[in-house]
């Protein structure tokens, strides 16, 4: 019962119980009017002071507010003795708001004290062996429902934690499962356009190259026109060609399972065998959760999707580094191609759309832009802690996509 309107109700109604008690044999007299000064200043106290402690005092609280109601029950019982109701709110409001078990057991002797101290006052020697039993029978009992609830609350959290710790884990469990699904899928895809499109193309590509061949020695306006058509669908089609390629190899699943060093330099040597330009690679940056992992090498991934398709360049490198704060990691991605000119990323594709969406999921930021010595750079920052703050989003200054 944490709800302090619950402990209002039950205050104000055995306050009311004992007041009734009192007000049943007239002709009243001055210790009756002792016992509803009492009763009233037990209200007053709860609704100042006492609800105050729902649901759990501080310890110097707790034990104050339990002195205070022990006192009120001493000169309440030493005028009346059926004023030793209060003892009904008392022992669990102490025991509830208690913040440890011993301060809840010290709470409850306190009240027996006040019981004995109260008949005691009131019928001397026979006052105070009333007031003993009385006083043991009710702290015994109190203190051992309120030891066995504690247990059953201790249980109850205990089970929630371990509940929280599952769900918790079947989340990471079903984000793994999710992730598997998506890498499969990326790679079947990547296949599907490596075997039908991919292929269809180079055969188209080989074919206007053949037919190109045999109209070398052809003369006249009717075969240089040809010749003209077929040379633009050669270019054509190598142009598809590229951005077919440039797909795959945005799609082929590359995982960090050695590290996020060795998959860029995975990722490195695929692109260089297929394109010819030279990837050099520095990675600095380890301990970093999975999920940052693959954020960087995704976004990687999309870069040098762009390099394929746009820079036209001989050489790029991959940079991996840790700030000097320690707190966030910077993936650059740099070549010496034709620079981004006025394109802004997106408005042609969804690789460097996707790179700033993905830095934007984890709290990080992204820029694309001309580099210092010409070419392009791109420049993913990503925190490092595992509850990352809001970031600003990407400010890119120019790019293709």
């Amino acid at each position: 019962m944490q709800n302090v309107r619950w402990w209002d109700a039950a205050a104000i109604a055995v306050a009311a119980v004992i007041t009734a008690l009192s007000a049943l044999d007239p002709p009243y007299g001055p210790a009756d009017y002792v016992v509803w000064a009492v009763a009233g200043s037990f209200l007053a106290i709860h609704a100042l002071w006492g609800r105050r402690c729902v649901p759990v005092a501080t310890p110097a609280t707790h034990l104050a507010i339990a002195i205070t109601y022990a006192v009120l029950l001493a000169v309440g019982t030493a005028f009346e003795p059926s004023f030793a109701i209060l003892q009904a709110f008392l022992f669990p409001f102490v025991w509830s708001t208690a913040p440890s078990t011993r301060s809840a057991i010290v709470a409850n002797l306190l009240i027996a004290v006040a019981l004995v101290v109260g008949y005691t006052i009131r019928s001397g020697l026979a006052g105070m062996a009333t007031g003993a039993a009385v006083a043991a029978l009710s702290v015994g009992f109190s203190i051992a429902l309120g030891l066995w609830i504690t247990r059953i609350a201790q249980y109850g959290e205990e089970r929630a934690a371990l509940l929280a710790d599952l769900q918790a884990a079947q989340g990471q469990l079903a984000a793994m499962h999710r992730e598997a699904g998506v890498t499969d899928e990326r790679g079947r895809l990547a296949r599907e356009i490596h075997d039908t499109i991919a292929q269809s193309l180079t055969g188209l590509v080989m074919v206007a190259q053949r037919a190109g061949n045999r109209l070398d020695g052809v003369d006249g306006e009717a075969a240089a026109s040809v010749r003209g058509d077929i040379e633009l669908m050669e270019q054509m089609g190598r142009e598809a060609l590229t951005e077919a390629r440039g797909l795959v190899a945005s799609l082929t699943p590359v995982e960090p399972d050695a590290g996020l060093a060795e998959a860029l330099r995975r990722l490195a040597a695929s692109f260089e065998r297929e394109t010819g330009v030279a990837v050099t690679v520095r990675a600095d940056a380890a301990g970093l959760d999975r999920e940052l992992e693959v954020v960087l090498l995704r976004s990687a991934q999309e870069a040098l999707a762009n390099v394929r398709k746009h820079a036209k360049a001989r050489t790029a490198t991959i940079e991996v580094t840790v700030t000097p704060a320690g707190d966030e990691v910077v993936l650059t991605v740099a070549d010496d191609g034709v620079g981004p000119g006025d394109a802004m990323p997106g408005e042609h594709g969804f690789g460097l759309a996707g790179i700033r969406d993905r830095a934007a999921l984890v709290g990080g930021s992204f820029e694309f832009g001309p580099g210092a010595e010409g070419g392009s750079r791109l420049r993913v920052v990503v925190p490092r802690a595992d509850a990352p703050h809001p970031h600003p989003n990407s400010t890119p200054t120019g790019g293709a996509a």
